[in-house]
């Protein structure tokens, strides 16, 4: 397995404190609000990214989350076919540059969803939340039928160029794992879900992302899912929460209803090249909240805590 931290797509501290962690790989969102250049269906602008993280000892492993406005491919609007031939560009300029890991997402509508941003957590630092009953209800916009449609016809158009560029793409749950949210139909918020996208494609590049309190939240029984799965899964998402998936909220890696070092073990049995990375902490003190789920602080502490365990259980962790 892979150790490997999600660094902001522009030079910050995080860049140097993964690689004095001794963190070799990062991946990174390289959407342009966010890298201050063009989306990575633009080669030389996710080359020069790469070059910036190869200047801090960091080698650039794959991109997660919509690198564009992906709102007319899962909503399936006019003009979705322009942005396919966007996102197949984006695959060959990745794999022309050696990147070898893209987690995506198919939440329509709306993405990864909080209604609380500020819950205090253990020794006043601020955490993320979500309750079902404070995000209410809404008319349904989009049917399930509509999503799965519209997931299987950009599954077919873009895992031929994934596997001609030798990128594995890595889809994650939706996030909370809510049938419904706010009016938007969910199609992975179980493990059936996941069943059947693998179906669509016997392809090598057609994979998971096991964000394990996702699976956790659903009510799965995340061990047999990681047997079941195995190396379909090639990118492991550790995080840890307390609660249900109506009513939950994120902590601390030591502190939630998960055993982290299980995880681990099941990750080195089923899954061994997969790429891991401790995701979702709460803000520490002295952090700024413009970024909850992301300050610096809460993921070192889970850097150095996937460590101990990887360290402790003789895993194989690089």
């Amino acid at each position: 397995m892979k150790l490997a931290m999600m660094l902001p797509a522009k030079f910050t501290l995080q860049w140097k404190h993964a690689a004095q962690l001794g963190v070799k790989y990062a991946i990174t969102k390289a959407a342009p609000e966010l890298s201050g250049k063009k989306d990575p269906s633009d080669l030389d602008s996710l080359y020069q990214i790469q070059k910036e993280f190869q200047g801090e000892g960091l080698t650039l492993y794959g991109l997660e989350g919509d690198e564009f406005d992906m709102s007319r491919i899962k909503l399936g609007l006019p003009g979705w076919e322009e942005d396919i031939i966007r996102y197949q560009r984006m695959l060959e300029n990745m794999g022309q540059l050696g990147l070898k890991l893209l987690c995506y997402n198919f939440m329509a509508g709306i993405g990864w969803y909080r209604t609380d941003y500020d819950l205090p957590e253990r020794g006043g630092a601020l955490t993320c939340g979500f309750s079902l009953e404070r995000a209410g209800g809404k008319p349904v916009l989009i049917s399930k039928e509509e999503v799965w449609s519209n997931y299987e016809r950009f599954i077919r158009a873009v895992m031929p160029a994934a596997e001609r560029a030798g990128v594995r793409m890595a889809l994650h749950p939706d996030d909370p794992p809510i049938d419904c949210l706010l009016g938007y139909s969910r199609i992975f918020a179980r493990a059936e879900g996941y069943r059947r996208a693998m179906s669509i494609t016997g392809s090598p590049s057609h994979g998971i992302t096991f964000c394990q309190s996702c699976f956790q939240l659903m009510g799965e029984d995340v061990r047999a899912l990681m047997e079941e799965f195995g190396e379909k899964i090639f990118f492991l998402h550790i995080r840890d929460v307390k609660g249900v998936r109506t009513d939950f909220r994120e902590t601390f890696h030591d502190n939630g209803d998960a055993s982290m070092a299980d995880i681990m073990k099941w990750a080195q049995r089923y899954a061994p090249d997969c790429v891991v990375r401790p995701d979702h902490t709460p803000t520490m003190a002295g952090e700024q909240t413009d970024q909850p789920g992301y300050a610096a602080l809460g993921n070192l502490f889970a850097v150095g805590y996937i460590r101990g365990i990887a360290h402790g259980a003789g895993l194989d962790l690089e």
